[in-house]
């Protein structure tokens, strides 16, 4: 379980050079938008950074973000809605933990 700084951390905005580039689309930057565009995206999209061979917005939770929970969560999810589900899931446990 993340603790209330770990959690506001999770939440925050990142960098602007860390920021995530979608193909085609917005740059997000925190966790909200990861959502949110999740939410909106198309197949074609979805599917350019998340695939059998990568797992874009995994990578970038780990990696940049540095919620190791929600990267492995997403690594076991094989359809967009379950991805969809984890991130809200976790985000809206991240914003209680947070206060």
């Amino acid at each position: 379980m993340a603790t209330k700084d770990e959690a506001r951390k999770f939440l925050s905005d990142v960098a602007s050079e860390s920021s995530f580039w979608v193909n085609n689309g917005p740059i997000l930057k925190n966790l909200d938008e990861l959502s949110n565009f999740m939410q909106a995206a198309n197949e074609d999209t979805f599917k350019h950074h998340v695939n059998a061979d990568k797992n874009d917005f995994s990578n970038w939770i780990n990696n940049i973000i540095g919620d190791k929970k929600l990267a492995n969560d997403l690594l076991s999810s094989k359809t967009k809605d379950s991805m969809i589900k984890k991130v809200n899931n976790r985000l809206n446990s991240l914003k209680k933990k947070a206060g």
